[in-house]
């Protein structure tokens, strides 16, 4: 196997989805996001972990 023979192809465009983010995501999920980054953090301090 050479090394052009190895090199990456562009990714087709049908790949299966595996529930990550999305390019078009709504502002619900950023807040719904960073409020759960708060609520643990704050979980986090309150039992002395930090």
């Amino acid at each position: 196997m050479t090394a052009d023979s190895a090199a990456p192809t562009a990714a087709p465009r049908n790949l299966v989805r595996t529930g990550g983010p999305k390019d078009d995501s709504s502002w619900l999920e950023h807040v719904l996001g960073w409020t759960l980054v708060v609520v643990v953090a704050m979980f986090v301090t309150q039992i002395g972990w930090l």
